[in-house]
Order: structure tokens, then C-alpha cells, then sequence
């Protein structure tokens, strides 16, 4: 997992396609959100912004 996150930050320097981090950290974010509040109560109050 370490070597495909080092290999993508070069690709990202190497190709100068900086606004793909911000894009990918907020997806990422997003997940995350969802699956933590998969199974609590504030799952009904989450899934209405969405």
C-alpha cells in the first residue's frame, strides 16, 4: 500500500496534475464518512445531504 501511495505522488510531481490530490483526499473523506456511520445513529441525519 506505502509503495502504490509513493509511486502515485511521483506520477502526481512528474506529471504536474496537482489538482487530482485534493479531488482524491475529499472521495476518500466521503468514504470514509459513509462507512463509519454505516451502523450508528447518525446515519439517517447523513444520508439526507446526500
Amino acid at each position: 500500500m506505502m509503495s502504490f501511495l509513493t509511486e502515485f505522488l511521483v506520477f502526481l510531481r512528474t506529471r504536474k496534475k496537482y489538482w487530482l490530490l485534493p479531488v482524491l483526499v475529499m472521495m476518500a473523506l466521503l468514504g470514509a464518512l459513509l462507512v463509519l456511520t454505516q451502523g450508528s445513529a447518525v446515519a439517517p441525519f447523513i444520508y439526507t445531504l446526500f
